[in-house]
């Protein structure tokens, strides 16, 4: 989340309007991930072996990318 910026009363000078640390992602990867790893289950239960291991690996970089972002964030 990106702090916006508001106009300070004399309107020529922009500040940050809320001084909050560097929230680099709001878990939406671990979401998505949940989604594909559900839809994995689903394909390999009908027996569409494709889309499941497709799905399965989705799901697998999404948490990948979901702990690097969680690490940074914890970081910063």
């Amino acid at each position: 989340m990106i702090p916006s910026l508001a106009p300070t009363r004399s309107g020529a000078a922009f500040v940050l309007s809320s001084l909050t640390p560097l929230q680099v992602f709001s878990g939406d990867f671990l979401y998505y991930a949940i989604v594909f790893f559900v839809l994995a289950i689903l394909a390999a239960l009908l027996g569409a072996r494709g889309i499941a291991g497709m799905s399965m690996e989705i799901a697998r970089i999404l948490v990948l990318i979901f702990l690097v972002l969680a690490v940074i964030s914890l970081l910063l």
